[in-house]
């Protein structure tokens, strides 16, 4: 009795092998080419409280062992050597990644002033959410102190900074030096953090010097020893410095200036292009950020670029004051130097209707400029495909309560 089971079974794995499974079932290949086995369905992103805290880039595990590893050398007397950048080099293959990203922005930023004048976008005055297109979204989910009982937007105009947030960092110039100190944060530019990186991977602006050193710092003992003198003679830091440039309003560069001239009537043209610039800042960033460190608040939005960050005490965030304001640092990501403002994904931006609240289960979403670009005409990525749910069927309102 068992030696038969035992022979059926053989004989089944022999069909199956053979590829006549399908024979075996008794189901037509062409039907269930209907159904996906892979399910390309992605959670949409959520915000974040503000109790919590942004996710660890490095497993709490994998920090301690670091900070381990980092005690016994320091107790051990003997010379580290360190490779770019920790030892004040640059890093000569991230160079014109450095200058790709920096053009990269500056072409980003100039389609998107051009497309805004075209498309609509609208900023909620109350909880900061933004929508893409004409009209606003009816969806509610503004539940914020002072938002109304029905959880329903105020909406109003918004613009280039509601869609591309700026996200700004401290200007170092040496990298590898001393934090920023409390006493000397208005002593200190501020630029955005995505150009901070670019300086300091490699690209140069007279505006914004930076250290370029010629000798590498040595590690002895956990200390850093630096034999390269403190200022060279082929480096004048005081030169192309204004004094009161924190506060006054920098001139867009000619860099930035010459694209807007490109397909000035073309607004689709212009999506595709900035659809391109915007891929191509963030790959390059993503690539940058795997040598040059970048620390970010993990209860804030503020940011560093550097090995550390500053000490400056302005955290307003969640139990700030058991922290007595200092910003708990952590390894950045890219979202976090270019924050992807998550809006609702329009289908037909010339229909005309809103989107509603009792279908918003079946609505996508995309980050602000490429829903932006995509209403202008722009092709999206397939890696947007999971988030974007265009192959869900939004049912009427009339319909919903026969969806199964």
């Amino acid at each position: 009795m068992l030696r038969g089971r035992i022979r059926n079974v053989v004989n089944l794995l022999d069909m199956i092998t053979e590829g006549s499974a399908e024979n075996f079932i008794g189901i037509n290949r062409h039907f269930c080419g209907w159904y996906s086995t892979g399910s390309s369905h992605v959670e949409l992103p959520i915000k974040r409280k503000k109790s919590e805290r942004k996710p660890l880039v490095t497993s709490v595990n994998e920090l301690k062992r670091e900070a381990r590893l980092r005690r016994k050398e320091k107790q051990m007397v003997q010379e580290n050597t360190l490779q770019p950048p920790e030892n004040g080099l640059l890093v000569k293959g991230l160079v014109p990644v450095a200058h790709e990203v920096y053009a990269a922005r500056a072409k980003l930023n100039a389609c998107v002033s051009r497309i805004v004048k075209s498309i609509a976008i609208f900023s909620c005055s109350l909880c900061g959410e933004v929508h893409v297109g004409d009209p606003p979204h009816r969806i509610r989910t503004c539940d914020v102190a002072g938002s109304l009982k029905n959880k329903e937007h105020t909406w109003e105009r918004g613009g280039v900074e509601h869609i591309l947030p700026l996200v700004e960092s401290f200007h170092l110039y040496d990298r590898v030096g001393r934090a920023v100190s409390h006493n000397e944060q208005l002593q200190v530019d501020r630029i955005p953090a995505i150009v901070e990186l670019c300086v300091q991977a490699g690209f140069d602006i007279p505006e914004y010097p930076t250290r370029r050193r010629t000798f590498p710092i040595y590690s002895l003992a956990g200390k850093i020893i630096d034999f390269e003198r403190r200022f060279p003679k082929e480096d004048t830091p005081g030169k192309d410095i204004n004094t009161y440039g924190f506060w006054d309003k920098k001139k867009k560069s000619s860099e930035e200036d010459k694209f807007f001239d490109l397909h000035s009537d073309d607004v689709q043209a212009i999506a595709v292009q900035g659809m391109e610039a915007w891929e191509r800042m963030r790959s390059g960033a993503s690539k940058v950020m795997k040598k040059y460190a970048v620390q970010t608040c993990g209860y804030c939005s503020e940011m560093q670029v550097g090995p550390k960050g500053h000490k400056v005490r302005n955290c307003q965030a969640f139990k700030h004051q058991m922290r007595d304001g200092q910003h708990a640092w952590q390894e950045a990501t890219v979202d976090d130097l270019i924050p992807p403002v998550y809006v609702w994904h329009v289908r037909d931006g010339h229909s005309g209707e809103p989107l509603v609240n009792g279908l918003k289960r079946y609505y996508g979403m995309l980050p602000a400029v490429v829903e932006l670009f995509a209403q202008a005409g722009a092709y999206v990525r397939d890696h947007y495909a999971g988030v974007m749910r265009e192959d869900v069927a939004v049912p009427e309102l009339d319909e919903l309560k026969w969806v199964v």
